[in-house]
């Protein structure tokens, strides 16, 4: 019996850990530049703090982000392949910037509330910078 309890506690201390380590990761976005013919942008790898949005913003030269043509949901920790359904038409040579929004300050979880420059769902800042990748559609 000394033993099951034992391992018992080892497992909940190991996936205590697991969690902890996903506060420590560093959030993040990777993505390569795509054609987007199916209606759908996607990024390879997204890494996130808490659960929330991929958000696409259309964007150019500036690097400043625009208007959202797409979002998907996210989940904490790392996922692969996040595929955003883009709701607005993008042509070959558009720049489209890929972003980490949280799930806050909206009404309803599970609901993407943003619009440009709302605080409901808005852009996480770690360090004050965005987290966020730019391609240019192919």
């Amino acid at each position: 019996m000394k033993t099951l309890i034992s391992l018992t506690a080892a497992t909940i201390l190991t996936a205590g850990t697991a969690l902890a380590d996903n506060h420590g990761m560093t959030p993040m976005v990777e993505a390569s530049d795509q054609s987007v013919a199916n209606g759908i942008v996607s990024a390879d790898k997204v890494s996130a703090m808490q659960n929330g949005w991929l958000v696409v913003h259309r964007t150019d030269a500036d690097m400043k982000p625009g208007p959202v043509v797409g979002h998907a949901p996210i989940r904490e920790g790392e996922t692969m392949d996040v595929a955003a359904i883009l709701t607005e038409d993008v042509a070959a040579g558009d720049m489209l910037m890929l972003m980490v929004h949280s799930e806050d300050g909206g009404m309803e979880t599970g609901i993407f509330e943003y619009t440009l420059g709302a605080k409901e769902d808005g852009p996480i800042k770690p360090d004050g910078e965005l987290v966020m990748t730019v391609i240019t559609v192919q």
